[in-house]
């Protein structure tokens, strides 16, 4: 028997561009994805190494391409979402860094040639992958056997009951959510792709409910039943989110560097 899908059913990379493409212009001016310590890092691994030619995988709002930029002597900003490739040319421009292009595609399968990059990165996209093993073996096929990758991502707890509200929340918030990985899953990952993963780097990222929900334009009735489950949280998971009576909570991030074996 055929599988029937709704006339609504629509494919997961559609979802992310359909989520994405109209909040372009939100994602480049976030202060959340503009700054911290995580970016900071990879700016550093850029200024130390001096790249020719760089790769911001999943590049979303292009904060990553606009830090390693300084440092490298091409910068290729990658996405899935076209509108989002055309406000980080357009940021791109206004900042004069002229040495970043753009290139639309999969993570699961670039148009790139192997060993093309001598640094490749990616910062709060994973989650969205619709199939991270293959972007990370993407990754690992693209970089130079001298090369480096860096990732920083959100992450979840190897405890079940926090690690299903994290999901959950997520899910609601933003439909082209997939997963926050645990550091062990990527750990595993990163070693399955051939990677040797440095040991990650952790820190906590505080998240303001009313710009978390407005970046996404979640629809006030998701918004309704995220505010729900909060208020049902065990009291060790909302400690453990440093809930706030606003809705505003805290999760943990990973920034983990890998050299190919």
């Amino acid at each position: 028997m055929s599988e029937s899908r709704t006339p609504e059913a629509r494919s997961h990379e559609a979802n992310v561009t359909t989520q994405f493409g109209p909040r372009a212009a939100a994602y480049v001016s976030s202060a959340v994805h503009a700054s911290g310590a995580d970016l900071a890092q990879i700016a550093d691994l850029a200024k130390a190494r001096k790249p020719a030619r760089a790769l911001d995988m999943g590049c979303g709002g292009g904060h990553v391409s606009f830090q390693v930029a300084p440092f490298a002597g091409e910068v290729t900003a990658y996405d899935l979402s076209d509108d989002m490739l055309k406000a980080v040319a357009k940021e791109a421009g206004s900042r004069a860094l002229k040495n970043i292009i753009t290139r639309q595609g999969s993570v699961e399968k670039t148009p790139f040639h192997n060993a093309s990059f001598d640094f490749v990165a990616s910062r709060y996209s994973a989650h969205h992958w619709h199939d991270i093993g293959a972007g990370i073996m993407e990754a690992r096929r693209v970089v130079k056997a001298d090369g480096v990758a860096i990732f920083a991502d959100t992450i979840t707890s190897d405890e079940p009951i926090i690690d299903t509200h994290l999901q959950a929340i997520e899910l609601l918030r933003d439909p082209s959510h997939v997963r926050d990985y645990a550091v062990s899953e990527w750990i595993r990952l990163l070693k399955d792709a051939g990677f040797m993963p440095s040991e990650p780097v952790l820190r906590r990222v505080k998240l303001d409910f009313a710009t978390w929900v407005a970046r996404m334009a979640t629809p006030e009735a998701s918004v309704r039943v995220i505010r729900d489950l909060q208020a049902g949280m065990p009291h060790n998971v909302a400690d453990y989110f440093e809930l706030q009576a606003d809705g505003s909570f805290t999760i943990d991030s990973m920034t983990i560097e890998a050299r190919p074996i």
